[in-house]
């Protein structure tokens, strides 16, 4: 892959699965590249308390963002590809192996135990539940056909850069922090 197509995107789209490291890559790339940071978990989809924004409202802010002209956007939400992907210049898919995610989801729960994390709401302290772990094991059986079919269909020409363990991360970090 030619980093050049990294370094000169204006607007990022990192996805994947709970726990691949979409949000610890996006903040690195947003600092490496100069792009304005958005977290969908944090500016979208939650209110304190674990409670789901309005699903109009979210449809009307991804929206608006998207029609900024710089970003680094971290979230899959497949059912809103077909308003994201039209913008993007890029997609990074993070294919990190579901053993891995669970890990990282594990450790952030302890981590960040009573707590919110950087990239989600205030008010919305870490948890793991039953369905979460499922979403997680399952993420590649159902919301991979998903994110297929809107890269097909509304991001047909976009390069798209499917990182598939930690070391090829760190990798495409340090070839962009050295370069840029």
């Amino acid at each position: 892959m030619d980093d050049t197509l990294i370094r000169n995107a204006r607007r990022i789209l990192v996805i994947g699965c709970a726990g691949a490291g979409k949000s610890t890559l996006s903040r690195s790339l947003s600092t490496r590249l100069g792009l304005p940071y958005i977290s969908m978990d944090r500016e979208f989809f939650w209110l304190p308390g674990w409670k789901l924004r309005d699903r109009t409202k979210i449809k009307r802010m991804i929206t608006d963002a998207v029609a900024h002209d710089r970003w680094i956007m971290d979230g899959t939400s497949p059912g809103t590809l077909h308003v994201r992907l039209p913008r993007a210049d890029m997609v990074i898919w993070l294919r990190i192996s579901r053993l891995m995610c669970l890990w990282r989801i594990v450790k952030r729960r302890i981590l960040y135990a009573g707590k919110s994390r950087p990239e989600m709401t205030d008010g919305c302290p870490e948890k793991i539940d039953l369905e979460f772990l499922r979403y997680i094991w399952n993420f590649e059986r159902t919301e991979k056909p998903e994110i297929i079919d809107g890269l097909n269909k509304y991001g047909v020409d976009l390069p798209i850069v499917v990182l598939r363990n930690p070391s090829e991360v760190r990798a495409l970090l340090a070839r962009i922090e050295t370069e840029v």
